[in-house]
């Protein structure tokens, strides 16, 4: 994973109104924490962090007053509203160590025909090393028949990644799909109309 460069600025002010002030000015609050040392209260700049923060489990390179700092997202807070990211939580890693992470699980391939796959758990948990992190774990439902659940102790997992998500949790399971009770109900209307029309129209020749 190449790292992602951002320049930060040492923060002196807190409270919403110094927040407020840092986003109008496109910077994002944030903290680095980790490894024992005290939090640093740091601004990043604000368009090219919601471009990186995008990317699931990026690894940053923090440039602060001469050194730089690895770290990785753990929290990003945004506005319910608008969806701007408000604050930004990284933890500081060291090359080598592992951590632990919650990977967006992508579906590839198709299932049988006839039939449709559902997601029931969105991310795995896994421990991986930290300056390696991987983006996505993929699952395969090629060919899947209608019933087939994937548990994630089933899953071929990126490499030097260590499950942490209990084995037999359900991540993807393959099923047919099922009418809503609109769809019932408008396919009997539309039967009923049928049936309706064909009796006028037998009536219909029987008098002429």
């Amino acid at each position: 994973m190449s790292e992602i460069k951002l320049a930060a600025t040492t923060r002196t002010e807190f409270g919403k109104g110094a927040a407020r002030r840092l986003r109008r000015a496109d910077q994002i609050p944030a903290v680095l924490y980790g490894h024992g040392s005290d939090p640093l209260h740091v601004a990043l700049p604000g368009h090219a962090t919601m471009l990186a923060v995008k990317q699931a489990n990026a690894l940053f390179a923090i440039e602060l007053d001469g050194k730089t700092t690895l770290a990785i997202t753990k929290d990003v807070q945004r506005d319910v509203v608008k969806n701007t990211i408000e604050h930004v939580d990284l933890l500081i890693v060291k090359k080598g160590e592992k951590v632990s992470v919650e990977i967006p699980v992508t579906v590839v391939g198709e299932s049988a025909p006839g039939t449709i796959h559902l997601v029931e758990t969105q991310t795995l948990a896994l421990e991986a090393e930290a300056t390696h992190l991987p983006q996505q774990v993929e699952v395969s439902i090629e060919g899947a028949a209608a019933g087939t659940a994937i548990t994630a102790g089933e899953i071929e997992l990126p490499k030097g990644s260590t499950l942490i998500t209990e084995p037999e949790t359900v991540i993807v399971t393959i099923t047919v799909p099922q009418a809503s009770a609109d769809d019932v109900a408008a396919e009997e209307a539309a039967a009923d109309i049928a049936a309706a029309q064909s009796a006028a129209s037998a009536a219909a020749a029987e008098d002429a």
